[in-house]
């Protein structure tokens, strides 16, 4: 499964909203959503957020195994 948590730490530490995100990259609030709820986001807001925090996607997202 992917997570963004790193994601939302990252927001925290950096002092970012999700709203200042939202605003930042043009996303809409199920996107937000999305994120929060570590479901699937698609590549081009990757890039989008990664170019917004001057980071690699790796920075952002992590593969957690899925106990299933």
């Amino acid at each position: 499964m992917i997570t963004y948590y790193k994601l939302l730490d990252m927001l925290n530490r950096k002092g970012i909203s999700k709203m200042d995100l939202k605003k930042a990259i043009g996303c809409g609030s199920n996107t937000l959503a999305a994120l929060s709820k570590n479901e699937y986001v698609n590549m081009k807001t990757i890039d989008k957020i990664c170019d917004f925090l001057n980071c690699q996607p790796g920075d952002i997202i992590e593969h957690e195994k899925d106990n299933s």
